[in-house]
């Protein structure tokens, strides 16, 4: 019992280490969850595929706040089931269940935020100023791995098999904006073996673009000014060559302006179910990301109105 909301909330420094939010962050994030969580029990218990009445059956152990507080956990610490069980007092199988109910509304809340965001008042910028800087009006993009089990069938392996990391990985890609780091956009999980800049392609995120607004990556994205009119990448060396003094410049001020997907990254892989070793075969991966992807976007925007 003791990670339960009503005892927990009591620790302040705790409850940010298990979570990655502040209470009041996390309060924030309930007041927004629950009204969608009791809509989507109600049409779970109504379905007409149901035997039992409404109403009727087992109650839940934990209340709706609970079951959310155990996913948002699990998405930061990834303890197996069981472990999440006890200090929850409930069954290894209905860990699963909550954690099945709950990360849909996380994915969907995540990719809501994504949207679009008020920076805050001291962060709005005129139009006069965005039409001066037309520069900043950029996005990063950006992709990390996680390793996953080795798939069964040999068949399988190649896919999964990234070259870079030696290891059998799941991709995912992500898109932020250049000067808040918000998340804007989080593409499917694909297999680890897919290039970056194959993935930036496939994905369709640079037809979703904003007008004059451009995409930088880093030098796995050699050629995306090829996909479009302001993609832009590091100056590449020439084969034999050396880059030249201004060449050399531009790939250090370029570097200073991409390092916040980077930064955003280490934010997203500190919840250690998109860090450790994927115990779910693959299963869900995407809906994970998004999800954390909305309480990264939730801890900048508190951040931001301080």
């Amino acid at each position: 019992m003791t990670l339960q909301y009503d005892h927990l909330k009591n620790y302040a420094p705790v409850f940010l280490s298990m979570t990655g939010l502040r209470v009041g962050e996390f309060d924030s994030l309930v007041k927004e969850i629950l009204p969608q969580f009791e809509v989507a029990e109600t049409q779970r218990l109504a379905r007409p595929t149901r035997q039992r009445a409404v109403g009727a059956g087992e109650k839940p152990h934990l209340d709706n706040r609970d079951q959310l507080l155990l996913t948002v956990i699990w998405l930061r610490q990834y303890p197996t089931h069981d472990v999440l069980g006890y200090f929850f007092s409930v069954s290894q199988p209905t860990v699963g269940r909550y954690i099945e109910r709950v990360l849909p509304l996380l994915e969907q809340s995540g990719r809501d935020s994504m949207k679009g965001h008020d920076p805050g008042r001291k962060r709005r910028r005129s139009l006069a100023a965005l039409l001066k800087d037309v520069p900043d009006l950029a996005r990063v993009v950006d992709s990390f791995e996680q390793r996953v089990q080795r798939p069964k069938l040999v068949a399988d392996r190649d896919g999964w098999y990234s070259g870079k990391k030696k290891m059998h990985t799941v991709k995912s890609q992500i898109v932020v904006e250049s000067e808040s780091g918000w998340i804007r956009d989080v593409a499917d999980s694909v297999k680890g073996r897919v290039s970056d800049i194959k993935l930036v392609e496939v994905s369709g995120v640079l037809d979703d673009l904003p007008d004059w607004t451009g995409m930088m990556g880093d030098a796995a994205y050699q050629g995306i000014a090829k996909l479009h009119t302001l993609g832009c990448s590091p100056r590449k060396k020439p084969i034999g060559g050396e880059l030249k003094s201004e060449q050399i410049a531009y790939n250090h001020a370029f570097s200073q302006r991409r390092i916040i997907v980077e930064t955003i990254i280490n934010r997203l892989r500190r919840y250690q179910s998109l860090t450790q070793m994927d115990r779910q075969h693959r299963h869900s991966h995407t809906a994970r990301v998004c999800a954390v992807a909305g309480l990264v976007n939730r801890q900048l925007r508190h951040r931001m109105a301080a």
